[in-house]
């Protein structure tokens, strides 16, 4: 008799178990939302932290782009640059030569010549303002300026003719495309008007063309800051580094890429101005695991005489297991779509009110802070698996 009912007990396990494990996301759904003033403390915490952290990887992510500004406008396979240049921002001149060099090396399609300069800008009601003067050939096929919000690239080339951005016009003390000012103690008037164009140190960029760049800033007519290098199709990029390394003293060669990310981890780690972006995210992330993890703990402990129920039903470990990390998952969704909702609100009041402020989301950014989010929950949920895995079965039939 005793074997009868111990082989029905048996064939029906399975059956059993199979029904638990269908009901797992209904039970997580349940624990989930029994306790409304638990769940709202759980939610609360994973928002704070997706706002928080996608603010400052938009942050991060905005300053890296203005510090990339100039160098996204102007595409080259490679950079000649003087020896010792720490990024874009760091500017001195070659010796004069470079770019002759370069054109003369096998596998070089074109180069062209860029001037960037710390520059005085004296105001028209006085008073200075340094900025970075730019001097870009487009004349003769190179790097033409962008973004131009008033007047026209052609404007540029009357004498001593500069192009700013409009939101840097309190700062140089004008008011309007057509006003005057002195740089380096010459005259100059500001013929166009770009928008958008702001630096990562926020010192205003002034747009000219070589040749009157070269006039501001004492240069000879064959010296440039950088010389940018295009490659024929099909040339061998490290065959073509060499040849120019081997032939130029005192310059490196970096390629488009190497240039970009030295003047990036220059201004964002070198200087220390990255790290308070990324304590932020840390922060944020952190402050996030412990809510979660609380939350799930108490709500787990809560209910640990229910898991004992099932684990004397015959459920696994492992479906108790799956139980919470359902509830982490849908705390990590559910968290996550109030979280970019708010931070996308956040980052479009912050760029309406403070118009100097680049705060950049992108997909690729929001899938990351997804990913982010759920694995942060995931984490928290093993703080509550670790008392679980610790009940006993038995304790149920003690209550």
């Amino acid at each position: 008799m005793m074997k009868k009912i111990a082989a029905g007990a048996g064939s029906a396990a399975p059956a059993a178990q199979g029904k638990v494990i269908k009901m797992a996301p209904k039970i997580a759904y349940r624990n989930l939302f029994h306790d409304r003033m638990s769940l709202l403390v759980t939610l609360i915490g994973i928002v704070f932290s997706v706002v928080l952290v996608a603010i400052e990887v938009g942050l991060y992510k905005g300053s890296e782009n203005k510090i990339a500004t100039v160098l996204d406008k102007a595409p080259a396979d490679l950079w000649i640059v003087p020896f010792g240049t720490k990024s874009f921002d760091d500017p001195s001149l070659l010796i004069g030569h470079e770019k002759y060099a370069a054109l003369s090396t096998p596998g070089v399609l074109k180069a062209e010549d860029m001037i960037v300069s710390f520059s005085a800008w004296r105001k028209p009601e006085g008073g200075k303002k340094t900025f970075i003067l730019v001097g870009l050939d487009w004349a003769n096929g190179g790097t033409r300026p962008w973004s131009i919000d008033e007047g026209e690239v052609d404007d540029l080339n009357l004498p001593n003719a500069i192009a700013v951005d409009r939101s840097y016009f309190k700062d140089l003390g004008i008011e309007k495309k057509g006003d005057y000012a002195e740089i380096n103690n010459q005259r100059a008037q500001v013929t166009a008007v770009t928008k958008g164009i702001r630096s990562f140190t926020t010192l205003p960029y002034g747009f000219t063309p070589i040749a009157t760049a070269r006039k501001f800033t004492g240069a000879n007519a064959s010296q440039s800051t950088y010389v940018l290098v295009t490659l024929e199709k099909g040339a061998n990029l490290e065959a073509v580094r060499k040849s120019l390394a081997d032939r130029l003293q005192g310059a490196e060669i970096l390629t488009h890429d190497e240039f970009t990310r030295r003047s990036i981890n220059y201004w964002m780690f070198s200087t220390g101005a990255g790290l308070a972006l990324i304590t932020g995210m840390v922060l944020g992330a952190i402050v996030g695991v412990v809510i979660v993890a609380q939350t799930l703990y108490a709500s787990t402990k809560d209910h640990l005489n229910e898991f004992a129920t099932l684990r004397a039903l015959g459920a696994s470990a492992s479906y108790i297991h799956a139980v919470i990390l359902i509830q982490a998952l849908l705390s990590a969704v559910l968290g996550y779509a109030a979280g970019m909702l708010l931070a996308m609100l956040a980052i479009y009041r912050l760029s309406v009110r403070v118009p100097t402020l680049t705060i950049v989301m992108t997909p690729k950014i929001a899938a990351y802070l997804f990913a982010l989010t759920v694995g942060m929950c995931v984490f928290a949920a093993i703080t509550a698996i670790r008392k679980v895995t610790r009940i006993d079965p038995a304790g149920v039939f003690n209550r």
